[in-house]
């Protein structure tokens, strides 16, 4: 354990339909829906997705400002300043993605890098996921 003693709890996206990013991280992905609640004071709610001790926590907000173009391409998401991805880590990274590309998941690449391979997907919202193979 670290000195301050942190872990990750969750990471977090907007969305702009609440009802079909749980779906879709339900089907795609394996998630289950751990609670959902409306915000006090705000035309929005969040619903928390759970797989195992993964959390995703998923923001629809009425009137919310649609993803830029640039935020779902890796290679110029990381030129804005700001959140960029969450990523996971898994073994074979490579038949995942093409599991999870035969399930109808929007695949940006899989590609291989000295550190391993990755595969950076969409979610149907557009957000950028990552998933990681280290090498030893």
């Amino acid at each position: 354990m670290n000195a301050l003693g942190l872990r990750m709890h969750h990471g977090a996206v907007s969305v702009p339909n609440l009802d079909e990013s749980i779906r879709w991280y339900e089907t795609m992905l394996g998630f289950a829906l751990e609670r959902r609640n409306k915000i006090p004071g705000q035309d929005a709610e969040y619903a928390m997705m759970k797989l195992d001790d993964i959390r995703v926590e998923l923001f629809e907000a009425k009137g919310s400002k649609p993803l830029n173009p640039e935020r779902r391409e890796p290679n110029a998401d990381f030129r804005t300043q700001g959140n960029l991805h969450f990523s996971f880590i898994a073994p074979n990274v490579r038949a995942l993605g093409e599991k999870l590309r035969a399930r109808g998941v929007d695949i940006v690449w899989i590609k291989q890098f000295p550190f391993g391979t990755n595969v950076f997907l969409r979610d149907n919202a557009g957000n950028l996921i990552e998933i990681v193979e280290e090498r030893a």
